[in-house]
């Protein structure tokens, strides 16, 4: 490909060039040659690429577009017209047993999940008026681990080795916990990061909208929902799935996104013994947090919150010219101010300085913890610092890849049963 003066080449791997004009803000993501015949079309290329988070489809008249994971939105060189764009929304909906259509028995939107995992949402006219749409969240071959949320700097080391501790409660008292963020915040993937803490002498259940989560785990059972189709199958929605689920004996549960009466189930759960349970939930803050759970749709009762021990919160910032995911607030839930739920800043963001901090607050959840396993502050400090280490370890050997770092997290928690 010859580019003109005006262009500055930004990465080039493999058939990829990925370059900045001067006449347009966002950069160009352009691919080489041409795509052998597949139900995916032209798109094949884009899914064949571990760095893109996402890609775009709005109709014939634009061309798609991309969320690289490094140059964030990006235009590339391919369209597809709408009768493709038809097909190959037909061709996926196929994959998640939706009748894609406008006529009898059939709908003009839908969500799935690809055969390699991805996340999938799919318009037709009327609903999109100016075409087919897709968006497709891309589902990594080779998942983050804890090892790259530190090296992101979405969490530093010692909140890194705090968290784990908190999760694995010190085989005496896990913690319940939201996780919430806005949307593209990085939420699914630091719970994915978060999974890896779980014991596997515990039998772990996730329930979800959508499987997308990448867990390394011994004993893992997933669930996910089903909406009611034209044909008369019946929705088995969130709540439906979390219900059954607390008849399975499940030792940790983890709910992919909270959106409305499940929220009461899995505080129920909370406040029932199961322990070590958790969920991501759309919020900006803590307080926000609250706020929403309990008021509709969520209408969790005030009270139950007593059940939850921490919200983290994780935004999408902009710092240096560059998007960058990282935990802002760590609040822990620390008794009931009349009728709210009163909240302890344990973590902050500062701005300024561009990290999280402790603040200083005296953490509640760490005398539960004392209490359950036994032990002084000083020991959980202990415990706290060997996990340090261990992380430490492994990011100063780049060892990153979801199998060695479970492996070891694993093989940690082996030699202390001895």
């Amino acid at each position: 490909m010859v580019k003109k003066m005006a262009e500055k080449v930004l990465e080039q791997y493999g058939v990829v060039t990925i370059y900045r004009d001067e006449k347009h803000p966002a950069p160009t993501y352009h691919v080489e040659g041409r795509v052998q015949p597949n139900p995916y079309g032209k798109l094949a290329a884009l899914f064949e690429d571990d760095n893109l988070e996402e890609v775009m489809y709005n109709g014939g008249a634009q061309c798609v577009q991309v969320a690289h994971r490094e140059h964030g939105m990006c235009r590339t060189n391919i369209w597809i017209d709408d009768d493709e764009g038809l097909t190959i929304a037909k061709n996926i909906a196929a994959f998640t047993n939706v009748p894609l259509g406008s006529g009898p028995n059939q709908v003009p939107i839908f969500d799935g999940r690809l055969p390699d995992g991805s996340r999938v949402n799919g318009t037709i006219p009327p609903v999109s008026p100016d075409g087919p749409t897709l968006t497709v969240r891309k589902f990594r071959e080779d998942p983050f681990t804890i090892v790259d949320l530190i090296n992101f700097g979405t969490v530093n080391l010692r909140l890194a080795a705090m968290m784990w501790v908190w999760i694995e409660g010190l085989d005496s008292r896990p913690a319940n916990f939201v996780l919430a963020g806005g949307t593209g915040s990085g939420k699914t993937t630091t719970v994915n990061c978060m999974g890896m803490f779980i014991p596997w002498d515990k039998r772990m259940l996730t329930v979800e909208d959508t499987a997308e989560l990448q867990v390394y785990h011994d004993h893992w059972l997933r669930m996910e929902t089903r909406s009611e189709r034209p044909d008369g199958t019946s929705e088995i929605d969130m709540n439906a799935c979390l219900k059954s689920s607390l008849r399975m004996r499940p030792d940790r549960i983890i709910v992919g996104e909270v959106r409305s009466s499940e929220a009461a189930t899995l505080l129920t759960a909370m406040n029932t013994g199961h322990d070590g349970s958790f969920g991501t939930l759309h919020a900006n803050t803590a307080a926000e947090t609250v706020t929403r759970l309990i008021n509709p749709p969520m209408n969790v009762p005030s009270i139950m919150l007593g059940g939850l021990d921490l919200i983290i919160v994780q935004a999408r910032l902009h710092e240096n010219g560059k998007t960058a995911r990282k935990i802002i607030e760590v609040a822990e839930v620390a008794g009931m101010e009349g009728n709210k739920p009163r909240l302890n800043a344990i973590w902050k963001y500062d701005p300024v300085k561009c990290k999280v901090e402790e603040t200083g607050i005296p953490s509640k959840f760490r005398e539960t913890i004392c209490t359950a396993a036994g032990i002084t502050p000083a020991d959980f400090e202990n415990h706290v610092k060997q996990r340090m280490q261990i992380l430490a370890d492994l990011v100063k050997r780049n060892i990153r890849d979801i199998n060695t770092v479970t492996s070891v997290i694993q093989g940690f928690y082996a030699k202390l049963k001895k």
